[in-house]
Parts: C-alpha cells; structure tokens; sequence
C-alpha cells in the first residue's frame, strides 16, 4: 500500500508504484528566491536531488510553483501537480505532468494535498507556499526552502 488512509479512488489509480515523493515551491527558472534565500541550489542540482530520492516507478507530488517546464520534464517518476499562485494555465501544465489539479485536493478521509496552506481543523494539510516555514497544528510544510531541496517521503510520514 503506497499511501494509507487514501480513498479507493485515488489508491486504485496509484497502486503500483513504489514510493509517494512530495515538494513544493521549486520555481525553477526564477532568480528572484535565489537572492532570498543564499543557500538555494542551482536548478540542475534542485533536479538531481529530486531524482536522486524519486525513482521512475515512485510518485512525485509537487505541490505548486513550479517554474520552468523544462526542468520538470527531467524529474523521475509519475508527476502529479496540485497547482500554486505563480502556475496559470493548466493545458501546459498537462503536457509534462501526468496528473494536474487546480485546486486543493482532499485524497482522505483527514488528508489534503494543497499549494497554500489551509485551515480546517479535522484535516491534515500537506501543503507549500510558506517560504518561512511557520509552525501549523496538523499541517505539513514541503516548500522546497523549509525541507532542505529534497522531497519527502510520503508515504513513511503517512504510516
């Protein structure tokens, strides 16, 4: 089982893969977070840390903001977009993501995958945006800044 807790729908469209991958706020392409934040890796390095984790027969889950196109064509495994305040236009985002949502996406019972962080207090929110890393009661922060450029496991945090 890749996820637990996921409704039937969404574990009988993911079965099969190994390992569920998560990260947020990659804005490849965008210089302006490279001044923000120093220590921020190169793009191609953001690219070999992900792929160094997600394996082809693993989920990636990106949680918005991600950038340029073309870095994302280079990531490993079945690439699912919940789509952020700098992403317009779902049609292209579809072109290199196998799955894309435009909005917030409850996969169970008490789990939500989104881009900004939302408020309600019987879910566990999985979500980016908050550069800063501020600390939320049954929230899970996987902006690329907070948790180090390299993707969460999904699947052990959710176990």
């Amino acid at each position: 089982m890749i996820l637990s807790g996921v409704y039937k729908t969404f574990m009988n469209r993911w079965e099969g893969f190994q390992t569920a991958w998560i990260i947020s706020d990659l804005h490849f392409g965008e210089d302006d977070l490279k001044r923000a934040f120093p220590n921020r890796p190169s793009d191609d390095e953001l690219v070999r840390r992900i792929n160094a984790k997600c394996g082809r027969k693993d989920i990636l889950f990106v949680l918005g903001d991600c950038g340029d196109l073309e870095y994302i064509k280079k990531l490993r495994g079945y690439k699912v977009l919940i789509m952020g305040n700098h992403d317009t236009g779902a049609t292209k985002y579809e072109e290199v993501f196998d799955e894309v949502y435009e909005g917030a996406l409850i996969i169970g019972e008490k789990l939500i995958l989104s881009h900004e962080p939302v408020e309600i207090p019987w879910l566990y929110n999985v979500h980016g945006h908050d550069h800063a890393g501020r600390k939320r009661k049954n929230h899970l922060n996987v902006c690329s800044d907070v948790i180090g450029y390299e993707p969460v496991n999904l699947t052990q945090k959710l176990k």
